[in-house]
């Protein structure tokens, strides 16, 4: 069921203005030790203020600040371990940042304690389904959500996309129970997260499907392993770029509205191209000779 309550205004809109004129791109500040991809490098206050800094500059229309590692094999933290990470972060940056702060927790502890610290957005990789609790804590700030598909286990055998489709549902009832408008809702394929590799590509080549449901699109392929597959060498998470870009691309032609990526600048040149050509109502008077 597509959104219907698209007036007034939602605080998705409000947030992030360009929503649906462009493809906008999140910025992803690990604060973690274990990230796949930059695990540890932006641990204390200093170096993750200095990467916010640094992100927002090259462009990012948000910023996802996350306490613990979703990798494949990763080891789950308490909650109290990942707000001690994460809340000195977001209000140490918050304040003096441009851009909105979504806080990529799935614990309705953590979501609570990142809004009242700064936070505005909640980006949940299992879908609002392991701790619905946290879609309440949403409502009652007023804080759109991002819902990701998500699995327990890979079943190579399933039709992936139909899978989805009723794991959306479900977190939508919650999302909806709770009290949040269909209007500040982002969908997230999870790719990279409980599906095999061809699955993820399928993900990826059947967003339009997905699109039908009526909700923005978010996708992050960024630096991943489904990549390295690709190359005919063995790649680090850092070597990846090139394949990040073809992905996130890919991605924004076929529906995606915001890509979430550790390259910012990059992103925002190869997307400001993608803009123009499919969706130039919104990139007219941005581009530059």
């Amino acid at each position: 069921m597509p959104p219907n309550d698209s007036t007034p205004p939602t605080r998705l809109n409000t947030l992030l203005p360009g929503l649906g004129r462009r493809t906008l791109v999140m910025g992803i500040l690990n604060v973690t030790p274990d990230s796949f991809s930059d695990g540890g490098r932006f641990e204390g206050v200093d170096a993750a203020r200095a990467q916010a800094a640094a992100l927002t500059e090259a462009g990012a229309h948000i910023l996802d600040i996350g306490g613990e590692s979703t990798r494949p094999g990763h080891t789950p933290v308490p909650a109290a371990e990942e707000q001690a990470r994460v809340l000195p972060v977001i209000e140490a940056v918050a304040p003096g940042l441009s851009v909105p702060i979504s806080i990529d927790t799935y614990k309705a502890s953590t979501a609570e304690a990142a809004l009242k610290a700064g936070a505005t957005l909640v980006n949940d990789v299992w879908g609002l389904q392991r701790e619905p609790d946290i879609a309440r804590v949403a409502a009652d700030h007023g804080a759109p959500v991002i819902v990701m598909h998500n699995r327990e286990t890979i079943d190579g055998s399933l039709d992936i996309i139909a899978d989805m489709l009723r794991f959306f549902e479900r977190s939508l009832d919650i999302a909806r129970r709770a009290g949040i408008r269909d209007g500040d809702i982002v969908l997230d394929p999870g790719i990279g997260f409980g599906k095999s590799w061809q699955q993820h590509l399928e993900a990826l080549r059947r967003l339009p499907e997905i699109r039908t449901l009526g909700f923005p699109l978010l996708v992050g392929v960024s630096r991943k392993s489904l990549l390295g597959r690709l190359h005919d060498r063995e790649t680090a998470p850092q070597d990846r770029l090139i394949g990040s870009l073809a992905a996130h691309v890919l991605a924004g032609s076929l529906g995606a509205d915001i890509v979430r990526v550790h390259d910012v600048a990059p992103h925002v040149e190869a997307l400001r191209v993608l803009d123009a050509v499919m969706r130039p109502e919104g990139t007219r008077g941005t581009i530059h000779g």
